[in-house]
């Protein structure tokens, strides 16, 4: 052919993928733990089981940031969106009672812009050191007519690992239990398909505050694990407290909740004045303030917050366990 067509000229840049691949190797480096073999560049990722585990058993979980990224998009701010990615994963697996081991990510966009997924990258490293987990892999995939100019998407896999015999499963939870709250930093990565709705009804130059990232838990809860008996743990992801709380009760209990217990931070009163929000909608919705649940003994309570505390997170006493026919369930008084 006179003028020969390149994988360039059908919109894939191969040169780009490896300037990327090389770019994040330095932030990837930082994250890695002595049982990390073979990380980013290879077909897969070596890592082996911490020899401290007896009888380990591997927890995985995946996610993505949901709409969250339309308003890292409209900012042009891609620096934070990657510790959520993190976080939504990592915290899932830290409620079974896991240590997260390692992270892989993946990133898809119409057209590679190295800078923007450099900047989406590290911040995924960022998310990896918060948790004490190895980034060692992941997948760039760059589709033309896919998606949107300027746009891309994110979706990330944790795995981790817990002794069988600590596993947390919430079996233990029984009356009388208290309920600690964590703080959030915001709506983390959920709801934000009605937070675009609020902010494009209410003309607002909010969207800023709505990228703070998603808090990661998992060091001062895995400190907390090696000094009390932790009996139950809730992410508090969609569905709030209401939908979360209930996965880890035993049938015949509830968890009784009280919302004056903390103080409901200004995003989420002020998303609930602009919609005009029902209470119990704002708490299947939102976290409402409140991103990790820890459920101990009524006698562990206070040194628990306390461990909580001394670790950098807001700590409230926000509920009890009680008894309740039927299924498990959140009562919201």
């Amino acid at each position: 052919m006179p003028n020969p067509i390149t994988y360039r000229d059908a919109g894939v840049d191969i040169d780009a993928g490896d300037a990327l691949i090389e770019a994040i190797k330095p932030f990837a480096r930082r994250t890695l733990r002595p049982e990390v073999l073979a990380g980013i560049g290879g077909f897969g990722a070596l890592c082996e089981i911490p020899r401290k585990y007896r009888h380990p058993v591997l927890v995985s979980g995946t996610d993505g940031v949901g709409t969250k990224l339309k308003l890292a998009f409209a900012l042009g701010r891609h620096d934070t969106i990657g510790v959520d990615l993190v976080a939504m994963s990592v915290n899932d697996v830290l409620v079974q009672g896991a240590e997260p081991l390692f992270f892989l990510d993946y990133f898809a966009c119409g057209k590679l812009d190295t800078g923007v997924a450099a900047e989406v990258v590290k911040g995924i490293a960022r998310g990896c050191e918060l948790a004490g987990c190895a980034l060692i892999g992941g997948e760039t995939a760059e589709m033309p007519g896919m998606y949107p100019e300027g746009e891309y998407d994110l979706a990330g896999f944790c795995v981790g690992v817990v002794e069988k015999s600590r596993i947390i499963d919430g079996r233990s939870i029984g009356p009388g239990d208290a309920i600690l709250g964590l703080a959030s930093s915001g709506p983390h990565a959920n709801g934000y398909s009605l937070i675009r709705k609020l902010l494009e009804h209410a003309g607002s130059d909010r969207v800023a505050e709505f990228l703070e990232p998603t808090r990661i838990y998992v060091k001062p809860v895995l400190e907390l694990l090696e000094a009390v008996p932790v009996k139950g743990l809730a992410h508090i992801t969609g569905g709030g407290l209401i939908g979360n709380v209930p996965r880890i009760l035993p049938r015949g209990l509830a968890a009784r909740i009280e919302k004056g217990a903390w103080p409901r931070p200004r995003l989420f009163r002020w998303l609930q004045e602009q919609g005009d929000i029902a209470e119990d909608e704002m708490h299947r919705v939102f976290n409402c303030g409140i991103g990790m649940v820890v459920i101990v003994d009524a006698a562990d309570a206070r040194r628990a917050a306390q461990i909580l505390g001394a670790s950098g997170e807001t700590v409230y006493a926000i509920g009890s366990i009680e008894p309740s026919p039927g299924e498990a369930q959140v009562r919201l008084v």
